[in-house]
C-alpha cells in the first residue's frame, strides 16, 4: 500500500506512518521542504540529499510561468529537470490564487501574519485574480498576461510535470471571510475536486509519472460545520490522501480546534498534509492531532533574513545580525551536524549576512533545512518510543 500506519499512539491522534513513492519512502511525520521553481533557494539536489531531506513541494503556479511544464516534460519531469530523484509533490496554484486575489484585499498572506487575531481587513493592493465557476482568471506576475487555471487545466500541467503526489484546485479563504462566502467556496472547492477526478483519470499516460497519486484538499475556514462537512465530502470522493488547506482562523488556538475537526472526519488509513505549515510549535500540536506531512517555506525564508534555528535562542531562533555575535566563536548550535555548524562560527555568519556575501545565504539554508530534518526525526523517535513529542527536545 502507497501509506501505511506503523504505529498508533494511544490516547492521542499521533502515528508513525510510511508514504511509499515510484521515488522512495517517506518515513512520517515528515517536513516537505519547499521546492518553489524546483529548487529550494541556494541549496543543490546533492545538498538536500546530505542534509536528509526526504520529499520536496514545487509550486504549479510558478513553474507554469517558467519554464513551463511543456519544456519540464521534454527533460522528463521535475525529477530528471532538476536532478532530485527523490519524492516530489506539486500544489495546484490554489495559494497564489489567493494571494494575488483575496490575500491583496485583505492584507493577507506570506508576509502579513496568517494569523490576524483580532485585526481587521488591511489592503494591501489590487486583486489580480477572477474567479469564475470554470476556474480562476489569474494575471502573470511577469508581463501580466491571463491565464485560467481550471480544475482540467491544473491537472494537465501537474502531469506534465511528473511529481509523485499532486494536488487539486482549490478556493484558499481569508480568515476575514464570512460564514456565507466561505461556504460558497468550499462547496465550488467541492465540484471542482469531482472535475480533477475525472481529468486526472482521463489523463492517465500523461507526462513521465504513471504512478501519480492525486489528493484532495479540505476546505472550510474555521467553521466547525463547514470543515467538518469538508472533510467527509472530499474524503467520500476516494482520494488515496488529504490536504488540510485554506484558512485556519484568526489564532494559532483556532488551528489547532481546525485541524481537529478535520482529522476526526478524515480516514485514519490514509496520509494528512497541513499545507503551509511548519513552525516548530505548529508542527508539535498538529502531529499530536495526527498530521502526517507539513510544507513551509518559513525555516528557509528565515535563514535569508538572518534567524537561525536553534533550541538554545528564545523563541528557537538565534538573529545572527545582532553586534553581539560579532566575536562569537561558537558554532550556530553546538549539537547540530550541517556543514554549517562543523566548520564556521556565528562571528563568521554574523560578517558574511553584515557584508552582503552570497555564501551567508547557502550556510544559514544549510543550517536551518538540517535542523528540520533533524527536528522531524526527534519527533519520529518520540513517537517511536510511545511518547508525544513537546518543545523539551535534547536532540543528538
Amino acid at each position: 500500500m502507497p501509506f501505511t500506519v506503523v504505529k498508533e499512539i494511544p490516547g492521542s491522534e499521533s502515528r508513525l506512518g510510511r508514504l511509499v513513492t515510484r521515488h522512495g519512502v517517506v518515513e512520517t511525520p515528515a517536513f516537505v521542504a519547499v521546492a518553489t521553481r524546483g529548487t529550494v533557494r541556494a541549496l543543490s539536489s546533492e545538498d538536500l540529499e546530505s542534509l536528509g531531506v526526504q520529499i520536496l513541494i514545487a509550486n504549479t503556479y510558478h513553474l507554469f510561468l517558467r519554464p513551463g511544464p511543456e519544456a519540464i516534460a521534454e527533460h522528463g519531469g521535475l525529477h530528471r529537470f532538476t536532478g532530485w530523484h527523490g519524492p516530489w509533490m506539486t500544489d495546484s496554484g490554489g495559494f497564489q490564487v489567493f494571494s494575488l486575489g483575496a490575500g491583496k484585499l485583505h492584507g493577507v498572506g506570506k508576509i502579513a501574519s496568517i494569523f490576524p487575531g483580532e485585526a481587521k481587513p488591511n489592503p494591501a493592493g489590487l486583486s489580480l485574480v477572477e474567479l469564475t465557476e470554470e476556474g480562476a482568471w489569474i494575471r502573470s506576475i511577469f508581463d501580466g498576461a491571463k491565464y485560467l487555471f481550471s480544475p482540467e487545466e491544473v491537472i494537465r500541467i501537474e502531469r506534465l510535470l511528473g511529481a509523485d503526489v499532486i494536488l487539486p484546485l482549490d478556493e484558499c479563504t481569508s480568515p476575514f471571510h464570512d460564514l456565507v462566502y466561505t461556504k460558497q467556496a468550499m462547496e465550488r472547492t467541492h465540484r471542482w475536486a469531482e472535475r480533477a477526478l475525472v481529468a486526472f483519470e482521463r489523463t492517465q499516460g500523461l507526462g513521465p509519472n504513471p504512478e501519480q497519486e492525486l489528493w484532495g484538499i479540505v476546505q472550510g475556514g474555521a467553521y466547525e460545520e463547514l470543515r467538518r462537512r469538508s472533510a467527509r465530502t472530499i474524503a467520500g470522493l476516494g482520494f488515496p490522501g488529504f490536504a488540510i488547506g485554506g484558512s485556519l482562523g484568526k489564532s494559532k488556538e483556532e488551528m489547532h480546534r481546525v485541524v481537529e475537526w478535520a482529522v476526526e472526519e478524515l480516514p485514519r488509513d490514509k496520509p494528512r498534509h497541513l499545507l503551509g505549515i511548519g513552525t516548530l510549535e505548529d508542527i508539535v500540536e498538529a502531529v499530536r492531532r495526527g498530521v502526517d506531512l507539513f510544507d513551509c517555506a518559513a525555516p528557509t525564508r528565515l535563514a535569508r533574513n538572518g534567524s537561525l534555528l536553534t533550541f538554545s535562542a528564545p523563541g528557537f531562533r538565534l538573529n545572527i545580525d545582532n553586534a553581539r555575535f560579532r566575536r562569537d566563536e561558537n558554532p550556530v548550535d553546538e549539537n547540530c551536524d550541517c556543514p554549517c555548524c562543523r566548520r564556521y562560527t556565528r562571528a563568521f555568519l554574523h560578517h558574511l549576512l553584515r557584508t552582503g556575501e552570497l555564501s551567508y545565504f547557502r550556510l544559514a539554508t544549510l543550517h536551518n533545512v538540517r535542523f528540520m530534518v533533524r527536528f522531524m526525526a526527534w519527533i519520529r523517535a518520540e513517537l517511536a518510543a510511545g511518547r508525544l513529542p513537546t518543545l523539551e527536545p535534547k536532540l543528538s
